[in-house]
């Protein structure tokens, strides 16, 4: 299905990975191969491949260990029917995070749940990462797509200088102007004014978060270093409080 006006696949997919904060995770029960479901908290990757934060002495994560294969569902949690919000299924595998990769999955997925501050450093507790092979996205009648990793993950590959400097643009954004992304939520997204802040950047576009709520605000144009940020930041800011 190619996208459209009022329609597009990817980028829909792309905004429920950076929003989701809980999913239902599916993995493989040692020894049966039964599946096995559970709900787990889940942030994004900058390429926004899940992220999960995961005890060893529970069952899913003797199960990954075990056979990595996993699927997780994340969805709208819209109001009324829930079978009436958008929803994908991603296919894959789970790896735990080490080396480099560990430093960036630890923090954004602490931005993200900052509660996790209390057991993070649990000797049973490890960081994962979901490596997707494919997502299956149900939007609606007629709105069913299956899409390829290309078709929804975010290329960094020319974006490690905006990776690098994400943690020090979000301390930014949230000590001195969180007023401005009071205007994102409000004045660009629609939402209600809430205590909003800045939990991640990449370069697609910024993810906000008030209490439970979670807001993901694209950028018109892909940014990949900190001067590019620094400037669509400001130019959003501006629009916002153009509005009435």
């Amino acid at each position: 299905m190619q996208p459209t006006a009022d329609f597009d696949p990817g980028r829909l997919a792309r905004s429920l990975l950076r929003r989701s904060r809980q999913g239902a995770l599916a993995t493989l029960t040692v020894g049966s191969g039964d599946p096995y479901c559970s709900l787990v908290n889940v942030a994004s990757h900058p390429d926004g491949s899940p992220i999960l934060l995961i005890s060893r002495l529970a069952v899913h994560t003797r199960n990954l260990l075990g056979d990595a294969r996993i699927s997780l569902m994340l969805d709208e949690r819209a109001e009324g029917d829930p079978l009436e919000g958008a929803r994908i299924m991603l296919g894959g595998r789970a790896e735990e995070a080490a080396g480099s990769e560990l430093e960036i999955v630890r923090r954004r997925y602490l931005n993200a749940h900052p509660s996790a501050e209390a057991f993070v450093g649990f000797k049973d507790f490890s960081f994962f990462l979901l490596r997707p092979s494919g997502t299956h996205l149900v939007a609606g009648f007629g709105r069913i797509v299956d899409l390829k990793p290309e078709q929804f993950l975010t290329d960094i590959a020319n974006a490690s200088a905006l990776v690098e400097a994400e943690q020090g643009a979000i301390d930014h954004m949230n000590a001195d102007h969180r007023d401005a992304a009071n205007l994102y939520a409000t004045k660009l997204l629609g939402a209600e004014q809430a205590d909003w802040r800045c939990t991640g950047c990449d370069p697609d576009g910024i993810d906000l978060q008030a209490g439970a709520k979670t807001l993901r605000l694209d950028f018109p144009e892909r940014v990949t270093g900190p001067g590019e940020l620094r400037r669509m930041l400001v130019k959003l800011a501006e629009e916002a409080r153009a509005k009435k």
